[in-house]
């Protein structure tokens, strides 16, 4: 081993079937976490202690800036340099409360070692110190274009915050930190305050960076089929041996316990046209002890899941029956020093507050007094235990979860990064005393008897942004008015000049610095579809022959591409409703217990598939998603069979409680996805799928729920009925098709379970009835809320103008995202993200994300196609977009998303071959390739359809704009 480190410590990982290993480097006490197992996508993080003072934002704002150049790699954004140019499977940089961390990943190993370099420079020698204008830029300055413009404030985290601040939830979870934690970092919002970002100064930001940036104050993390001793040398040569050892204060202190519960109320805002009545937030938050407790990290998501999650959970339902709220949320965090956990009413009015606390102090005595269900606590501990043998994160590497969840301990204990890394031994043991009464004293120690706890109130406002906006603009009014001539002048002058600076490229020579790959580091040939096609019985069987630790993932598929748009509402609430309604069998608590004792999860999903080398044609499926053990399959399907043949749509009140929960839900959805539901709307003027989209889980299915429910007691026969008819029509052996994933034993399980299944369903083929009429039209729409933001979309349809898709188009998400996109909107604008995203069959959509502009956006997206004629880059630049187009084609997948791949190939008609013909494309494309697209862009983008989701004022200013302009709830 490397003589600059000293092992401290070797562990077997059982869980992970790895070994951990922690080293610490001798002369500055930098601690390094390595886990060795045959995981090709590497990972490496280095993260510091940040704990922030005020709420300036600066731990964020250093977080962004750091990656704008350093010594060694001095362009101004190396971050999109190596997403061009690189086969990464993540990178990014997050703030936490108390961390800061800049993580990678790879499957290649040059591009992993090259993108550990940039990153290790990036932190320890940015160019922040030489160039005041990175600081600007991304956190804040003052902006006037003349002397007679208005004073105005710019800047990419300001711009972020005044996003992450429009959200209602955002602002309770600030809230619920600070009255729990006052006398800690915890009170403080590191993401920064937009009301204080403005009062950090240069100098500041670069002591926060001086302080803390330094490897005595560094969690390294290496995980994966990785050379270490290589990496140790590598750190220590490059890096680490470069530093003397420095004492480091950024401990995070506890929060001394509470004599009282505290309570705190506070205003948000609400669109003007939004009723205050139930739009309210209730919280009750306890602290719940020390992170380095193992056992309680992992016991209160499951006492949280049996009191509150699961269907029918005592203290939901006793919120819900007592009318005080529309939907009941509750979390635990784990990953800071001090855990909590709090239960939220969604949809609740100011005065219940003390009914909401007695409703739950007493529920709370009456369960544990009776004893917490036992089975359901079983069950719950089975779901935990099956995601723990199955470790499936979706697309983020799992390399990566696992090194965050390291920093739940190691952040707090420099010696056990492994503590949380036992789930399955901490959880036999949690299982061993469940008849032993545990969480009853967990719950009553922690719920019931704890003094620390608070109460939180949100209070919806109107106009709460506009007199903010209005306030904010008198304050830099009297700011410009406090100016002298020469100070307004300079502020023009530093515009002009931080325009100018941004617009400059950084040079070839600077950009050839970043390492990269070359196109002969790519495969050729595209990832080959995981899909064999059986027949048992005039069933369709499609195998995808995948290792899955056990785990078959048996889908059952029914096609319902007959379904017409009037009737997409009602099978998006059945999609949502059914497993969560009682059955014949069993009542809805009862089968979640069973479901989670057998299974690892059923769940539903209705899915729109394009249909390859049809433009108007579209497959839709309603998909019964099933998981389990191989040796529980007949369970699994007993269940399955039990929910779709025999679930009963009749009870009325629990049909009511679901409506209004899924309509407080959606709201939530709307307001933290604008973007989406921006690029959606603008879409429906010409697309189909669009269309069937927002009638599932969009604006218009938020509206049918608000109709549904304001108009229950005369629609809810009408409903039951339309949902006893969908299941039967839906549920039809003709309509199914079965997806499995597993190793080839499951391949004959399938054709076994067919034979059962079959008989159980439908058997003639019943007809959807509903109108299916569509038709363009033109779409300049604007949706508005109280947001301090927009999100702004504009789209077209580039095949119906004549165009036919390739590969390029791939290629144009790249260049676009990460160049015309990201200069423009992002560096220039401010916004903190804008994309493009394009489909075979023709739509295209341009959509910003947390954007101060509006006209400005729309203006750049209008001039795509001017870049596009003049787009001119030499073969390295043409290299990187094709390296990081191919990058995102392929990103791993978990077993359970290369068999969803596979069937949605199939449904698709996309062959292996289509596939290969794409990516030679991506491989093959040229620079006159991309300049052919400008034709097809600005015929899209002429077709004009647009939709805004944000802020009230900004869009009455622009309102000549829009042909419909309405509010978004």
């Amino acid at each position: 081993m490397n003589k600059s480190y000293e092992l401290l410590k070797e562990e077997k990982l059982e869980g992970l079937d790895s070994l951990g290993f922690i080293f610490e480097h001798k002369k500055t006490k930098a601690r390094i976490c390595f886990i060795s197992n045959d995981d090709n996508n590497k990972v490496f993080y280095i993260g510091f202690r940040t704990p922030p003072k005020d709420s300036t934002g600066v731990a964020h704002i250093v977080e962004h800036t750091v990656l704008c150049g350093s010594d060694k790699y001095p362009v101004k954004d190396p971050f999109v340099e190596l997403v061009k140019g690189s086969l990464n499977t993540f990178l990014n940089a997050i703030t936490y409360s108390d961390k800061t961390v800049y993580p990678i990943a790879s499957t290649n190993d040059a591009d992993y070692m090259n993108l550990i370099d940039v990153y290790m420079d990036a932190v320890f020698h940015p160019n922040i110190y030489k160039y005041r204008e990175i600081f600007e830029q991304e956190g804040w300055h003052y902006e006037m274009e003349t002397p007679d413009s208005d004073l105005t404030i710019n800047g990419v985290v300001y711009n972020e915050m005044k996003g992450a601040y429009s959200s209602p939830d955002d602002v309770l979870n600030r809230q619920i930190l600070n009255s729990l934690f006052p006398d800690t970092t915890y009170a403080i919002e590191s993401g920064g305050d937009p009301k204080v970002i403005p009062t950090l100064t240069y100098e500041d930001f670069l002591a926060f960076h001086s302080k803390y940036y330094h490897p005595s104050n560094s969690y390294i993390y290496v995980y994966g089929d990785v050379d270490i001793d290589e990496i140790l040398e590598y750190l220590d040569s490059k890096y680490l041996r470069h530093y003397d050892y420095l004492e480091v204060d950024s401990e995070i202190n506890m929060q001394k316990a509470f004599d009282k519960p505290v309570e705190i109320t506070i205003d948000y805002p609400i669109g003007a046209d939004q009723d205050t009545a139930n739009n309210a937030y209730l919280s009750y938050n306890v602290c719940i002890g020390d992170v380095l407790d193992p056992n309680m990290y992992r016991a209160f998501d499951i006492l949280n899941y049996a009191l509150v999650s699961a269907p029918g959970a005592p203290l939901y339902k006793a919120l819900i029956d007592a009318n005080i709220a529309e939907d009941v949320d509750c979390s635990f965090e784990s990953s800071q020093r001090q855990m909590y956990f709090s239960i939220v009413a969604r949809g609740a009015n100011e005065e219940d507050k003390d009914k909401f606390v007695n409703t739950i102090e007493n529920t709370l005595k009456d369960v544990v007094a009776k004893g917490i269900d036992k089975k359901t606590l079983f069950a719950a501990i089975n779901g935990e235990q099956f995601r723990a043998r199955e470790l499936d994160f979706g697309s983020a590497p799992k390399g990566l979860i696992i090194g965050l969840q390291l920093l739940d301990s190691w952040l707090y204990d420099r010696n056990q990064p492994f503590l949380h890394l036992h789930s399955v031994e901490v959880l036999d043991v949690i299982k061993s005393k469940v008849n032993n009464g545990l969480f009853d004293e967990i719950a009553d120690k922690y719920l019931i008897s704890n003094k620390h706890k608070s109460i939180v109130t949100l209070r919806p406002k109107q106009g709460l942004t506009a007199a903010d906006d209005a306030a904010l603009k008198e304050k830099l009014a009297a700011k410009k008015a406090s100016l002298s001539e020469e100070e307004i002048n300079a502020i023009v002058e530093h515009t002009a000049f931080l325009k100018e600076y941004q617009q400059t490229p950084s040079s070839k020579e600077d950009l050839a610095k970043i390492p990269m790959l070359s196109r002969f580091d790519l495969t050729r040939e595209a990832r080959p579809l995981d899909l064999a096609v059986y027949e048992e019985d005039g069933t369709t069987i499609l195998h995808h022959k995948v290792r899955t630790n056990g785990i078959h993932y048996f889908n059952m598929v029914f096609d319902i591409s007959d379904l017409p748009l009037s009737e997409i509402p009602y099978v998006s609430l059945l999609e949502r409703f059914i497993g969560l309604l009682d059955t014949e069998k069993y009542t809805y608590t009862d089968f979640t217990n069973e479901m989670y004792l057998h299974t690892g999860g059923i769940s539903t999903n209705t899915a729109i598939h394009e249909v390859f080398g049809d433009h108007d044609k579209y497959k839709i499926t309603f998909e019964v998603r099933s998981k389990f053990i191989y040796d529980e399959a007949e369970q699994a399907k007993d269940l399955v069979m039990e929910m779709i043949c025999n679930t009963k749509f009749s009870d009325t009140k629990r049909l009511k409680e679901l409506i209004t929960a899924e309509k407080s839900h959606m709201e939530y959805v709307l307001n933290t996805k604008g973007n989406q539901v921006a690029a959606t709307r603008a879409r429906c003027g010409f697309s189909k799928k669009a269309n069937i989209s927002d009638c599932a889980n969009g604006v218009r299915f938020y509206r049918f729920l608000v109709d549904l429910e304001e108009n229950f007691d005369n629609r809810k026969e009408e409903v039951i009925s339309k949902l006893n008819n969908t299941c039967k029509i839906i549920f039809a052996k003709d309509r199914l098709l079965i997806s499995s994933t597993g190793k080839a034993d499951v391949l004959e399980q399938s054709r076994s379970l067919v034979k059962e299944i079959k008989p159980l369903l439908t058997q003639e083929k019943l007809s959807f009835e509903g109108e299916d009429s569509f038709e363009v039209h033109p779409v300049k729409e604007a949706l508005k809320d109280a947001s301090q933001i927009q999100y702004v979309a504009m789209a077209g349809d580039f095949v119906k103008a004549g165009f036919k898709y390739n590969g390029a188009y791939k290629l144009l998400n790249t260049i676009l995202g990460y160049d015309y996109f990201w200069i423009k909107v992002r560096v220039q604008g401010g916004a903190y993200g804008c994309n493009m995203n394009s489909s075979r069959q023709g739509d295209m959509v341009f959509v910003s994300y947390r954007d101060p502009n509006l006209v400005e956006t729309l203006k750049v997206f209008e001039h795509t196609g001017d870049y596009l004629r003049n787009f001119d880059v030499d073969d390295r630049d043409m290299t990187k977009y094709i390296i990081g187009t191919i990058s995102g084609m392929d990103t791993p997948l978990t077993p359970s998303q290369r068999g969803l791949r596979g069937l949605s190939s199939y449904l698709s008609g996309i062959t292996y071959e289509d596939l290969q013909r794409t990516r030679d494309e991506v491989l093959d494309a040229t620079v006159e390739d991309i300049r052919a697209l400008a034709a097809s862009v600005d015929a899209a983008m002429e077709q004009g359809y647009v939709c805004v989701v944000g802020n009230e004022s900004v869009i009455e200013a622009n309102k000549e704009i829009f042909n419909n302009i309405e509010s978004l709830y």
